[in-house]
């Protein structure tokens, strides 16, 4: 941070801002690579983190595979340069026809979240005169200790099935013409910082893949899913070794290929959101800063009560204040930040905060009329623009496209 220019990107760029550090998404994907180096792998980016084009474009450079939760990211897995058979489809409300668009591109495999769908992946595979590859996503019931709503593993949660289900399962596709068994897949929530909840899951869904290749089923892939944390505030991270050794040692003389689905940790601490002071106001309670960014640029704190480190720039004032950092929507719940020390701020004074680079952009929408961010990275060469500001112009168009129609 200390060696990025935020006054001139916004003077560029104006605000709110998102911006990157490519060098240093590239550093964080290799430790990935790093960690299982002497393994059969691939590290399937998670694009719900951060889909931008570029970004992921960066990554497929250096050999990322991606793991999907929509058909609209599988296109843009591939429209960035990432090869068919490395992207993974997963989520739990696949469509028919988003099952269908995936298995035409015949991407590396779907993971499937009940039986239900299952079935549905066979009828489409049968009409397609396709066979479709297929890894089931078992829940494996273990508390990952982290926000509820990002908690994925237990019995409680939507995702996955449980494990005698998944054997049932297993053994349907192994005796159907349409599917074939490729894969053994679980993730049990995100942001996690305790490395027990992956060893305990690790050992569960190792002794089910154990089971499963005593009946026959050739499974070659081994997805152990994402959600490793990173440091917001006083958080302690799991180290990437300690991590890695966790997952192979619960393998034993196994040897499939480990797939491992990283989002967060590979960009959140690569981002930075942007945002000027409008002004103050003080009332008998409180002291309140108000910037140009807001809840629909920049969601995770109002979504999550999440915590990014905020910084005032070129602060001339020794003494600071608790404050909320709030933008211009009309909801109690637009704020940045809650009870923060901040110096006071002047109009057009700039904010910056930490750790946007995963859940920023992805999660912005356009409510109250907002129009999104520019995106920009840092890269070797320079800054490169990565996604223009949108402009009301852009967010009329459909619908204005319609109303005219409506109106002749």
């Amino acid at each position: 941070m200390q060696n990025i220019d935020f006054k001139h990107l916004a003077q560029r760029y104006q605000t709110p801002l998102y911006v990157y550090d490519f060098p240093k998404i590239q550093e964080n994907f290799l430790a990935f690579k790093e960690a299982f180096a002497g393994r059969k792998s691939l590290i399937c980016y998670a694009l719900k983190a951060n889909s931008n084009l570029s970004l992921i474009a960066h990554l497929a450079q250096m050999g990322a595979g991606a793991d999907c939760v929509s058909f609209g990211e599988v296109r843009r897995a591939l429209l960035a340069g990432i090869p068919k058979y490395k992207i993974i489809f997963s989520g739990v409300g696949k469509r028919d026809d988003e099952i269908e668009g995936a298995l035409r591109e015949d991407i590396l495999f779907l993971n499937v979240e009940s039986f239900g769908e299952l079935k549905r992946i066979e009828k489409i595979a049968q009409a397609l005169n396709l066979q479709a590859r297929i890894s089931v996503r078992v829940n494996p019931n273990i508390d990952a200790k982290t926000h509820p709503y990002i908690s994925t593993g237990m019995a409680k949660n939507k995702f996955g099935v449980e494990i005698e289900e998944a054997k049932e399962m297993y053994l349907y596709i192994k005796h159907s013409n349409a599917l074939e068994a490729v894969g053994i897949h679980f993730h049990i929530g995100s942001q996690i910082c305790d490395l027990s909840p992956f060893i305990e899951a690790s050992n569960k869904i190792a002794k089910l893949l154990t089971s499963l290749l005593a009946l026959g089923l050739s499974i070659k892939f081994f997805d152990v899913g994402g959600g490793l944390g990173v440091c917001y505030d006083d958080e302690n991270p799991i180290a990437l070794y300690d991590y890695a050794q966790g997952i192979l040692a619960s393998l034993g003389g196994l040897e499939p290929t480990i797939i491992c689905e990283p989002g967060r940790r590979i960009v959140a601490e690569s981002g930075y959101f942007l945002t000027r002071v409008i002004g103050e106001k003080q009332n008998s309670h409180k002291r309140f800063v108000i910037v140009d960014g807001a809840m629909n640029d920049f969601l995770r704190p109002s979504l999550y009560e999440a915590y990014h480190r905020s910084t005032l720039l070129d602060s001339k004032s020794l003494d600071s204040s608790l404050c909320d950092i709030v933008g211009p929507i009309c909801e109690s719940g637009d704020y940045l930040a809650k009870d923060v020390l901040l110096p006071s701020t002047q109009e057009g004074d700039l904010i910056v905060f930490e750790g946007a680079g995963a859940y920023g952009y992805s999660m912005s929408s356009n409510y109250n009329t907002r129009t999104k961010p520019a995106e920009v990275a840092l890269t070797e060469n320079g800054i490169k623009l990565i996604r223009g500001r949108e402009s009301l112009e852009d967010l009329f168009a459909k619908e204005l496209e319609c109303y005219e129609s409506n109106k002749a």
